[in-house]
């Protein structure tokens, strides 16, 4: 990407509307099945994946922390006991 000077256009809002457009064309490839090509689902993950962690990036963000720290969380909003089996919401429980 630095070869073609497009970190330029890496404002946090532009990542982050990147990240929403990619998710959707990502979402677009179950529109009417389950079934997908791997090579499209791998691009279109690889592109959300790309945004994600350009935009962690830009911020100072360790991309597996914070995935780990939200991990924690849902393990506090979701106790096993409770949640096991179960897709309700946490104040559903």
């Amino acid at each position: 990407m630095a070869e073609r000077d497009w970190g330029q256009f890496h404002t946090s809002a532009n990542l982050a509307k990147s990240i929403s457009i990619e998710a959707g064309e990502l979402l677009e490839l179950f529109q009417w099945s389950d079934e997908v090509e791997l090579e499209k689902l791998k691009d279109e993950l690889a592109d959300v994946l790309t945004y994600c962690l350009l935009l962690a990036d830009k911020h100072g963000l360790d991309a597996d922390e914070l995935v780990l720290a939200k991990l924690e969380k849902t393990k506090a909003k979701y106790p096993v006991g409770k949640a096991k089996g179960k897709s309700d919401k946490y104040d559903r429980l």
